[in-house]
């Protein structure tokens, strides 16, 4: 069963909002209001790409950084500071 894009967005909307208050309120470095409310914005971000995905063949150009293939990221990021930055006589 697919998700409706646009309910998969508005919880992402929701997800993004309810950090804000959180981080906005925030109690200390490791604070869990907003450990937790971080954490769904990655679950809201999951459903939304592949509602979107299942919808209409298409994804979103943003990327969810973590512990898992960071090394590998960061090499990508390298490579595309290298496409992006211009050459130097």
């Amino acid at each position: 069963m697919s998700i409706d894009p646009r309910a998969a967005l508005s919880a992402l909307t929701t997800a993004l909002e309810e950090h804000l208050i959180a981080a906005s309120a925030r109690r200390g470095e490791e604070d869990p209001q907003v450990e937790a409310t971080f954490l769904g914005i990655i679950d809201a971000f999951e459903v939304y790409e592949e509602a979107l995905f299942d919808a209409f063949d298409e994804v979103t150009p943003l990327v969810i950084y973590g512990d898992d293939g960071d090394e590998d990221e960061e090499n990508s990021d390298d490579d595309l500071n290298d496409e992006l930055d211009p050459i130097e006589d």
